[in-house]
Protein backbone atom coordinates (compact mmCIF):
# COMPACT_ATOMS: atom_id res chain seq x y z
CA UNK A 1 0.00 0.00 0.00
CA UNK A 2 1.56 3.30 -1.05
CA UNK A 3 1.76 6.27 1.25
CA UNK A 4 3.06 9.80 1.01
CA UNK A 5 5.01 11.44 3.80
CA UNK A 6 6.06 15.02 4.42
CA UNK A 7 8.07 16.49 7.27
CA UNK A 8 7.42 20.00 8.51
CA UNK A 9 11.00 21.11 7.89
CA UNK A 10 14.39 19.73 7.03
CA UNK A 11 16.21 18.32 10.03
CA UNK A 12 19.21 16.18 10.80
CA UNK A 13 17.08 13.20 11.79
CA UNK A 14 14.14 13.62 9.43
CA UNK A 15 11.73 13.71 12.37
CA UNK A 16 12.36 17.10 13.94
CA UNK A 17 10.57 20.27 12.91
CA UNK A 18 11.60 23.82 12.16
CA UNK A 19 14.05 25.21 14.65
CA UNK A 20 14.47 21.88 16.47
CA UNK A 21 17.92 20.80 17.56
CA UNK A 22 19.41 17.34 17.92
CA UNK A 23 19.46 15.74 21.35
CA UNK A 24 23.16 16.41 21.93
CA UNK A 25 24.08 12.78 22.60
CA UNK A 26 26.27 12.61 19.51
CA UNK A 27 27.35 16.26 19.44
CA UNK A 28 30.91 17.03 20.61
CA UNK A 29 33.34 15.58 23.15
CA UNK A 30 31.64 17.39 26.02
CA UNK A 31 28.29 15.85 25.13
CA UNK A 32 29.78 12.38 24.83
CA UNK A 33 31.79 12.71 28.04
CA UNK A 34 28.90 14.22 29.97
CA UNK A 35 28.67 18.00 30.16
CA UNK A 36 28.08 19.68 33.49
CA UNK A 37 24.59 20.76 32.44
CA UNK A 38 22.26 18.65 30.34
CA UNK A 39 21.21 19.92 26.94
CA UNK A 40 17.59 21.06 26.75
CA UNK A 41 15.17 18.38 25.65
CA UNK A 42 14.38 18.30 21.95
CA UNK A 43 10.76 19.17 21.15
CA UNK A 44 9.07 16.13 19.67
CA UNK A 45 7.72 16.36 16.16
CA UNK A 46 4.16 15.07 16.17
CA UNK A 47 3.11 12.57 13.54
CA UNK A 48 -0.20 13.14 11.76
CA UNK A 49 -1.98 10.88 9.28
CA UNK A 50 -4.38 12.42 6.77
CA UNK A 51 -6.78 9.56 6.13
CA UNK A 52 -7.00 8.95 2.39
CA UNK A 53 -10.42 7.50 1.62
CA UNK A 54 -10.94 9.28 -1.69
CA UNK A 55 -12.81 12.40 -0.50
CA UNK A 56 -10.89 15.40 0.74
CA UNK A 57 -8.23 17.98 -0.02
CA UNK A 58 -5.53 15.63 1.20
CA UNK A 59 -2.59 17.42 -0.46
CA UNK A 60 -3.67 20.84 0.82
CA UNK A 61 -4.12 19.41 4.30
CA UNK A 62 -0.74 17.68 4.13
CA UNK A 63 1.09 20.87 3.15
CA UNK A 64 -0.68 22.99 5.76
CA UNK A 65 -0.03 20.50 8.57
CA UNK A 66 3.63 20.20 7.57
CA UNK A 67 4.01 23.98 7.60
CA UNK A 68 2.44 23.95 11.06
CA UNK A 69 5.22 21.64 12.26
CA UNK A 70 3.89 18.09 11.96
CA UNK A 71 5.35 15.09 10.19
CA UNK A 72 2.52 14.17 7.85
CA UNK A 73 1.58 11.02 5.97
CA UNK A 74 -1.32 10.54 3.55
CA UNK A 75 -2.50 6.95 3.83
CA UNK A 76 -5.37 4.60 4.59
CA UNK A 77 -3.05 2.09 6.25
CA UNK A 78 -4.68 0.96 9.50
CA UNK A 79 -1.50 0.70 11.58
CA UNK A 80 -0.28 4.14 10.53
CA UNK A 81 -3.70 5.70 11.12
CA UNK A 82 -4.06 4.09 14.55
CA UNK A 83 -0.55 4.81 15.77
CA UNK A 84 -0.05 8.40 14.61
CA UNK A 85 -0.22 11.13 17.24
CA UNK A 86 -3.11 12.71 15.35
CA UNK A 87 -5.55 11.66 12.63
CA UNK A 88 -7.17 14.12 10.19
CA UNK A 89 -10.37 13.10 8.40
CA UNK A 90 -10.94 15.56 5.55
CA UNK A 91 -14.06 15.61 3.42
CA UNK A 92 -15.48 17.39 0.37
CA UNK A 93 -18.58 16.81 -1.72
CA UNK A 94 -21.77 15.05 -0.70
CA UNK A 95 -22.38 13.62 2.77
CA UNK A 96 -23.57 10.27 1.35
CA UNK A 97 -20.55 9.91 -0.95
CA UNK A 98 -18.12 10.69 1.84
CA UNK A 99 -19.77 8.16 4.14
CA UNK A 100 -19.70 5.51 1.40
CA UNK A 101 -15.99 6.13 0.81
CA UNK A 102 -15.17 6.17 4.51
CA UNK A 103 -17.01 2.91 5.16
CA UNK A 104 -15.34 1.25 2.17
CA UNK A 105 -11.93 2.19 3.60
CA UNK A 106 -13.06 1.12 7.12
CA UNK A 107 -12.40 4.64 8.29
CA UNK A 108 -15.34 4.36 10.67
CA UNK A 109 -13.48 1.59 12.50
CA UNK A 110 -10.26 3.62 12.58
CA UNK A 111 -12.03 6.66 14.07
CA UNK A 112 -13.87 4.54 16.63
CA UNK A 113 -10.70 2.74 17.71
CA UNK A 114 -8.76 5.97 18.09
CA UNK A 115 -11.47 7.68 20.11
CA UNK A 116 -11.89 4.62 22.34
CA UNK A 117 -8.22 5.00 23.24
CA UNK A 118 -8.41 8.78 23.66
CA UNK A 119 -6.31 9.40 20.52
CA UNK A 120 -6.94 12.77 18.81
CA UNK A 121 -9.01 13.02 15.63
CA UNK A 122 -9.69 16.20 13.61
CA UNK A 123 -12.55 16.30 11.10
CA UNK A 124 -12.56 19.01 8.42
CA UNK A 125 -15.58 20.26 6.42
CA UNK A 126 -17.64 17.20 5.41
CA UNK A 127 -15.19 15.31 7.62
CA UNK A 128 -16.88 17.17 10.48
CA UNK A 129 -20.41 16.67 9.17
CA UNK A 130 -20.13 12.88 8.99
CA UNK A 131 -19.34 12.78 12.72
CA UNK A 132 -23.00 13.66 13.37
CA UNK A 133 -25.98 11.32 13.41
CA UNK A 134 -27.29 11.83 9.90
CA UNK A 135 -27.18 13.95 6.79
CA UNK A 136 -30.10 14.90 4.55
CA UNK A 137 -29.30 16.00 0.99
CA UNK A 138 -31.90 16.28 -1.79
CA UNK A 139 -34.38 14.38 0.36
CA UNK A 140 -32.01 11.44 0.89
CA UNK A 141 -31.11 10.59 4.48
CA UNK A 142 -27.73 8.98 5.20
CA UNK A 143 -26.48 7.74 8.56
CA UNK A 144 -23.32 9.33 9.88
CA UNK A 145 -20.79 8.08 12.43
CA UNK A 146 -23.06 9.23 15.28
CA UNK A 147 -20.27 10.52 17.48
CA UNK A 148 -22.63 13.42 18.17
CA UNK A 149 -26.40 13.56 17.74
CA UNK A 150 -27.65 15.99 15.16
CA UNK A 151 -28.68 16.45 11.55
CA UNK A 152 -26.76 17.99 8.68
CA UNK A 153 -29.12 19.68 6.24
CA UNK A 154 -29.28 22.58 3.82
CA UNK A 155 -28.43 26.09 4.92
CA UNK A 156 -31.29 28.59 4.81
CA UNK A 157 -29.57 31.65 3.38
CA UNK A 158 -30.01 34.14 0.51
CA UNK A 159 -26.90 32.75 -1.17
CA UNK A 160 -25.96 29.07 -1.11
CA UNK A 161 -23.33 27.69 -1.11
CA UNK A 162 -21.68 29.60 1.69
CA UNK A 163 -18.37 30.18 -0.05
CA UNK A 164 -15.78 32.61 1.23
CA UNK A 165 -14.45 34.17 4.41
CA UNK A 166 -16.44 34.48 7.61
CA UNK A 167 -15.94 35.17 11.29
CA UNK A 168 -16.80 32.72 14.05
CA UNK A 169 -17.96 32.84 17.66
CA UNK A 170 -15.72 30.58 19.77
CA UNK A 171 -16.71 29.80 23.35
CA UNK A 172 -14.79 30.86 26.43
CA UNK A 173 -11.88 28.56 27.13
CA UNK A 174 -11.49 27.32 23.55
CA UNK A 175 -8.13 25.67 22.96
CA UNK A 176 -8.63 25.50 19.21
CA UNK A 177 -8.99 29.29 18.86
CA UNK A 178 -6.61 30.25 21.69
CA UNK A 179 -4.36 33.16 20.79
CA UNK A 180 -6.43 34.35 17.83
CA UNK A 181 -7.89 37.87 17.82
CA UNK A 182 -11.61 38.48 17.84
CA UNK A 183 -12.81 38.82 14.27
CA UNK A 184 -10.37 36.31 12.79
CA UNK A 185 -11.77 35.03 9.50
CA UNK A 186 -11.85 31.51 8.10
CA UNK A 187 -12.61 30.03 4.69
CA UNK A 188 -15.88 28.14 4.24
CA UNK A 189 -17.23 26.18 1.26
CA UNK A 190 -20.47 24.35 2.04
CA UNK A 191 -24.20 24.22 1.39
CA UNK A 192 -25.14 22.04 4.37
CA UNK A 193 -24.54 22.44 8.08
CA UNK A 194 -25.60 21.47 11.59
CA UNK A 195 -28.05 24.06 12.91
CA UNK A 196 -28.38 23.03 16.56
CA UNK A 197 -26.24 21.37 19.20
CA UNK A 198 -28.04 18.42 20.77
CA UNK A 199 -25.33 16.56 22.70
CA UNK A 200 -25.35 16.83 26.48
CA UNK A 201 -22.82 15.20 28.79
CA UNK A 202 -24.64 12.77 31.07
CA UNK A 203 -21.64 12.06 33.29
CA UNK A 204 -20.97 14.99 35.68
CA UNK A 205 -17.26 14.22 35.42
CA UNK A 206 -17.36 14.81 31.65
CA UNK A 207 -16.71 18.32 30.41
CA UNK A 208 -19.30 19.77 28.06
CA UNK A 209 -17.99 20.08 24.50
CA UNK A 210 -16.94 23.54 23.37
CA UNK A 211 -19.00 24.55 20.35
CA UNK A 212 -18.09 27.41 18.00
CA UNK A 213 -20.77 29.06 15.88
CA UNK A 214 -20.87 31.05 12.65
CA UNK A 215 -23.68 32.77 10.77
CA UNK A 216 -24.62 32.66 7.10
CA UNK A 217 -28.31 33.36 6.82
CA UNK A 218 -28.67 31.40 10.07
CA UNK A 219 -26.39 30.19 12.85
CA UNK A 220 -24.63 26.90 12.36
CA UNK A 221 -21.95 24.85 14.08
CA UNK A 222 -18.53 25.99 12.85
CA UNK A 223 -16.29 23.90 15.12
CA UNK A 224 -16.42 21.46 18.03
CA UNK A 225 -13.88 20.54 20.72
CA UNK A 226 -14.93 17.38 22.53
CA UNK A 227 -12.14 15.54 24.34
CA UNK A 228 -9.96 13.87 21.69
CA UNK A 229 -12.46 14.66 18.93
CA UNK A 230 -12.21 18.10 17.32
CA UNK A 231 -13.72 19.29 14.05
CA UNK A 232 -14.15 22.36 11.88
CA UNK A 233 -16.75 23.19 9.22
CA UNK A 234 -14.32 25.66 7.67
CA UNK A 235 -11.07 24.70 5.94
CA UNK A 236 -8.11 25.59 8.17
CA UNK A 237 -5.73 24.53 5.39
CA UNK A 238 -7.23 27.29 3.17
CA UNK A 239 -7.63 29.93 5.89
CA UNK A 240 -4.24 31.64 5.72
CA UNK A 241 -2.50 32.66 8.94
CA UNK A 242 -5.60 32.11 11.07
CA UNK A 243 -5.97 28.57 9.74
CA UNK A 244 -2.29 27.85 10.33
CA UNK A 245 -2.73 29.03 13.91
CA UNK A 246 -5.68 26.64 14.32
CA UNK A 247 -3.58 23.72 13.08
CA UNK A 248 -0.66 24.63 15.36
CA UNK A 249 -3.06 24.74 18.31
CA UNK A 250 -4.36 21.27 17.46
CA UNK A 251 -0.88 19.83 16.89
CA UNK A 252 0.18 21.34 20.21
CA UNK A 253 -2.36 19.14 22.01
CA UNK A 254 -1.10 15.88 20.51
Amino acid sequence: MSTTSTTGATSTTGTTGAGDSTDGTTGGPAARAGARSAAPATPLTRTVVVFDYGFGNVRSAQRALARAGAEVEITRDFDAALNADGLVVPGVGAFASCMKGLLAARGDWVVERRLAGGRPVLGICVGMQILFGRGIEHGVETAGLEEWPGTVDRLEAPVVPHMGWNTVEPPAGSELFAGLPAGARFYFVHSYAVHSWEFRATDPRMAEPRVTWATHGERFVAAVENGPLWATQFHPEKSGDAGAHILRNWIGTL
